[in-house]
């Protein structure tokens, strides 16, 4: 039984390393999702700021 036993642990050991494989893809995956919607508020927030500059600046044309 010395040989079934050690595929056993053998299988169970394999199992546990994709497991973990696998839930530290799903953990990069995440980040990578995470810091793309990070850029894309930093991109609004961005373009939010450069069209209060615009519209500040036309502001102040109009005051001249």
């Amino acid at each position: 039984m010395g040989l079934l036993d050690n595929a056993k642990e053998a299988a169970e050991a394999t199992g546990e390393k994709l497991s973990r494989a696998v839930e530290d893809t799903k953990g990069r995956i995440s980040d990578k999702a995470d810091e793309a919607k990070a850029d894309a508020e930093v991109k609004k927030a961005e373009r939010n700021r450069d069209a209060t500059e615009a519209k500040n600046d036309y502001k102040e044309q109009l005051r001249d």
